[in-house]
């Protein structure tokens, strides 16, 4: 069994919040692996998204994606705590991938639905509530059915609640989630940018 150091004890409890034996137990198990160790504490649920919600996340990492005819690109940040956890193939993939899905025909204009301009959320609520109206005289079924297509046009247009173009069972928010459960950080999209050739880049972008 490897000697673990209260050093590396330290730096699991501060990516999971996980209790002092529980960390040396998890390193321990897994012969002083870092990384396996704070993925060990996540699947044993001991690193809980609720527990990062409220840290700070001012690390991470800027990446980029270039469609292969040029036409298409996009500029993503995504912010870990720590430069440690940056600097893993797993994060650095997920920025990747969440490039990828910015410069993908989802083409999400909004960071979160709270970035969406009120004059433009004001405008799509008219518009539906007017199409539901055609097809329904009670207010609150023409409620209901204006509450649906809310959701389903924040679906289309807001980043994270997007399904992830590559696993469409689940969104964006899910596929951070998930790493930052795997790596016991906060792990969030700080902002994002898309690129087209000749087309002028008005869409606004959120940030963290």
């Amino acid at each position: 069994m490897a000697d673990i150091t209260a050093e590396q004890v330290k730096r699991v409890r501060e990516m999971t919040g996980a209790g002092i034996m529980d960390t040396k137990r998890a390193l321990q198990e897994v012969d002083g692996d870092i990384d396996r160790a704070i993925q060990l504490l996540a699947e044993k649920g001991m690193a809980s998204v609720g527990k990062r919600a409220g840290r700070s996340a001012n690390q991470g990492r800027v990446e980029s994606y270039i469609h292969f005819n040029g036409a298409v690109g996009s500029l993503v940040e995504v912010n870990c705590e720590t430069d440690f956890v940056a600097n893993t193939e797993e994060f650095k993939q997920l920025a990747r991938d969440i490039a990828l899905h910015v410069a993908s025909p989802a083409e999400p204009r909004w960071l979160r639905r709270e970035d969406v301009p009120a004059s433009d959320v004001e405008a799509t609520h008219h518009v539906f509530e007017v199409q539901a109206k055609e097809f329904c005289k009670a207010d609150d079924a023409t409620e209901k059915i204006v509450d649906g297509k809310m959701d389903a046009f924040y679906k289309d247009n807001v980043l994270l609640e997007q399904a992830y173009v590559k696993n469409d069972s689940k969104t964006i928010q899910q596929l951070l989630d998930e790493v930052g459960s795997r790596t016991g950080e906060k792990v969030v999209v700080g902002r994002f940018a898309r690129f087209r050739l000749g087309e002028d880049d008005d869409a606004p972008r959120g940030s963290e």
